[in-house]
């Protein structure tokens, strides 16, 4: 009998054991009992659609996949489909095109820009399925049925770190066999009624948004150019002018200054649900008694960030947010007003140890529903030569970045890729789409306890 073993650090693994009868009868009783079982896990998928990418990442998708993951599927005799991502937006694209219907999961091999490309292709095709118009910020979306499988194999992999609790392959495909399933909030993110992107992880402006431009233009040094961008981005310190309105996340139990981060099971996450639900369906899917709720925020500020998970990683074990919820219909809004170097850095190394990185005066935290934000070169909108002049000399400091003045817009980095409009609308939708996880389970202190749960999960 093959089951899953829990390791240390969140890792599962395969193995299995042995049982010997001299009575054939019996033998044959306990083999039709474990398939009895066996069947009754309805959760457990029987065929899947597998993407990988050959190309990004650690640029090993393919070999992982082969290797590691493959051979547990054919154990677990599930039948697979497999699709060799040959260019940008092909697992999107064919998405579209595919019987969606008789597959049980999609499973993404790479990293988070691959599974970027999956869910923007499953949502979408729910949304075109059921005559859903995405460019209506105020649409109500369709959910996901069909879960998205996580098999990491890129630069980072922070939604599988923030949702499973390690970036391992094996791990990642033993939950997949399991069945498990795990909702996960989804943001979408529209310009003047029309859709831009949908976003789980980050959405940041400023500091993040310029990483993510300057290191775009220089993908030849591979993963090094995030730290690399990342120092350029810190020394040139620019701070963005602009207005963010929010919506308050009423609903939600927790806050993002809490201590208890989501887990397994989380209650807040499946109270949250339920009393968005209830509002929802008290005010009739109408939002006009929510316009008295909004607060407006003006400012200078360094950083805008908008998470709806941790952003967990190996380099910042707590993440962004160290207390924000997968799947209770909120983000966490953190607002870093300017500052100086010095008071910057110290933020910045709060996310890599246990300190409280939200203790300062010049940093403000909400948990939101939806929120909007415009800079100040589009609020003031003034059309006269003057203004026109300011414009062509910002374009030449965002080509010359020797220049010392201050740039008027930054760029949006939403999970990873970049976003022309500065001028957002962001929209949480509570569990849009499921995973193949079961969120970061609680270290087990206990090893005895680890294994006799561990062979409890039987395949």
């Amino acid at each position: 009998v093959y089951y899953v073993k829990k390791a240390r650090n969140h890792r599962w693994r395969c193995s299995h054991v042995t049982f010997w009868c001299v009575d054939e009868h019996l033998c044959n009783q306990w083999i039709q009992a474990l398939k009895e079982l066996l069947e009754m896990q309805k959760s457990r998928p029987k065929q899947l659609l597998v993407y990988i990418n050959p190309y990004g990442g650690k640029r090993q998708g393919k070999r992982i996949y082969e290797q590691k993951v493959a051979p547990l599927f054919s154990l677990a005799s599930i039948s697979t489909d497999v699709v060799i991502t040959e260019h940008a937006n092909h697992a999107k694209d064919n998405l579209f095109e595919v019987n969606i219907n008789k597959y049980d999961g999609v499973v993404c091999v790479g990293g988070d820009g691959m599974f970027s490309e999956v869910m923007h292709g499953l949502i979408g095709r729910m949304q075109k399925d059921s005559g859903i118009d995405q460019n209506n910020p105020k649409a109500p979306l369709v959910q996901c049925n069909i879960r998205i499988g996580i098999i990491p194999a890129g630069s980072t992999d922070c939604i599988c770190y923030s949702t499973v609790g390690i970036s391992d392959p094996v791990t990642s495909a033993l939950h997949i066999i399991v069945g498990d399933c795990q909702p996960l909030d989804v943001s979408s993110v529209h310009h003047n009624n029309t859709f831009l992107k949908y976003s789980v992880s980050l959405l940041g402006y400023g500091f993040y948004g310029d990483i993510l431009k300057d290191s775009e233009k220089k993908r030849w040094m591979g993963p090094m150019r995030y730290d690399y961008s990342g120092f350029k981005t810190f020394l040139s310190h620019h701070y963005y002018e602009g207005t963010i309105s929010f919506q308050p996340a009423k609903h939600t139990l927790g806050s993002p200054r809490d201590k208890d981060s989501c887990r397994t099971g989380c209650y807040i996450c499946k109270k949250s649900e339920q009393q968005l639900a209830e509002q929802h369906k008290e005010r009739g899917l109408k939002h006009e008694e929510d316009a008295e709720e909004w607060k407006v925020i003006k400012g200078k500020f360094l950083a805008i960030n908008a998470v709806n998970m941790s952003c967990a990683c190996p380099r910042s074990p707590k993440g962004l947010s160290p207390a924000a919820h997968l799947a209770d219909g909120s983000a966490d809004l953190i607002l870093v007003r300017k500052c100086s170097r010095f008071d910057f850095l110290r933020y910045l190394v709060r996310h890599t140890n246990q300190d409280d990185q939200f203790d300062f005066s010049f940093v403000d935290v909400y948990r939101v529903k939806s929120f909007q934000f415009t800079s100040k070169l589009l609020e003031d909108n003034e059309s006269n030569v003057t203004d026109i002049g300011k414009k062509r000399f910002g374009q030449f400091c965002r080509d010359h970045p020797a220049c010392c003045c201050n740039i008027a817009n930054s760029t949006w980095n939403c999970d990873g890729e970049t976003l022309d409009s500065s001028a957002i609308e962001v929209t949480v939708h509570c569990q849009l789409m499921k995973l193949f996880a079961r969120g970061i389970e609680e270290n087990c202190k206990d090893e005895a306890a680890c294994r006799q749960s561990g062979i409890e999960q039987l395949l």
